[in-house]
């Protein structure tokens, strides 16, 4: 096996233990509330349940991407020490981190031509991102060299499964997805919104219930509909919630009674500071391998 390291990005909301389990090195996003600076580092400087109740109280969060010198910084020791690398960046649907992590890449590339260095474009968010990186340590594992697992996440990314919803739709309003007035009747008519990430890896809203036992259904019928082998599906299933964690057991519950194949139980992870700035509280997010996206 070749000697290489995957890397990621922050964004890919999975827990601590598993980048550091996996020696998987991060490149960190930061972002700014109350007029202070903080690194997404995975709640450490600020509690996931604390930054959440600052928003529900009215605080903003804005968020900032990584630049290619923050790429430069954790790829290049590893370079240096004549490792490999392969980066999984967050979607350039969503973020322009891909183009930072490319131009990084370029300018290694030249200095240390002896490397490999490959940056995937996930098309994928939070830890249905988190997942794909899952899947490549795993193709690590089984020994592919860094070329034939740069090739399998290409040609699998569109795999992974990303269905969430809301119950808060403030920062969906304050982010411009939809209206004042779609957000203030949303609210009182307890209209549940269900997005999910297209091919392109951009949020996109499908469709709308009322009643977050509703759309849980609705989101859990997604899973039947696409999942590998549907009710026999066999592969890893994460959910992701921003404080809001009883919805999210809801879901994992029903998903674990309709598929009795999973390989472990549903891991439950948070939501990230820095993708939860756009969310908001009160969102749940299902992440599964399936019939590859097409739209």
């Amino acid at each position: 096996m070749s000697d290489y390291i995957i890397t990621c990005c922050s964004t890919a909301d999975m827990p601590g233990e598993f980048f550091k389990e996996n020696n998987i090195p991060i490149i960190h996003f930061h972002y700014t509330m109350e007029g202070k600076e903080y690194e997404d580092d995975l709640g450490k400087s600020m509690p996931f349940d604390l930054f959440y109740n600052k928003i529900k109280e009215g605080a903003v969060s804005t968020t900032s991407q990584p630049n290619a010198e923050q790429y430069r910084e954790v790829w290049e020791p590893l370079l240096k020490e004549g490792r490999d690398v392969l980066h999984i960046s967050l979607s350039s649907g969503i973020s322009g981190a891909y183009n930072s992590a490319c131009i990084a890449a370029d300018m290694l590339r030249e200095k240390y031509p002896g490397n490999k260095l490959y940056v995937v474009d996930s098309l994928a968010a939070s830890s249905g991102y988190g997942l794909l990186v899952t899947l490549g340590i795993e193709k690590k594992k089984e020994g592919l060299p860094i070329e034939e697992c740069d090739k399998w996440i290409e040609e699998n990314k569109l795999t992974i499964h990303h269905w969430f919803f809301s119950t808060d739709l403030t920062s969906y309003y304050r982010g411009g997805r939809i209206s004042a007035t779609s957000a203030a009747f949303g609210t009182i008519l307890k209209i549940c919104p269900l997005l999910n990430v297209s091919h392109e890896g951009k949020l996109i809203p499908r469709d709308k219930y009322r009643g977050k036992k509703k759309v849980s259904e609705e989101m859990v019928k997604r899973m039947e509909q696409y999942a590998f082998e549907r009710y026999g599906y066999s592969g890893r299933c994460y959910i992701s919630h921003s404080s809001c964690y009883e919805d999210a057991k809801l879901v994992a519950d029903m998903i674990e009674e309709k598929f009795p194949k999973l390989n472990g139980k549903v891991m439950i992870n948070n939501i990230g500071t820095v993708i939860g700035s756009h969310t908001g509280p009160g969102t749940v997010a299902l992440y599964f391998a399936g019939d590859k996206r097409t739209e």
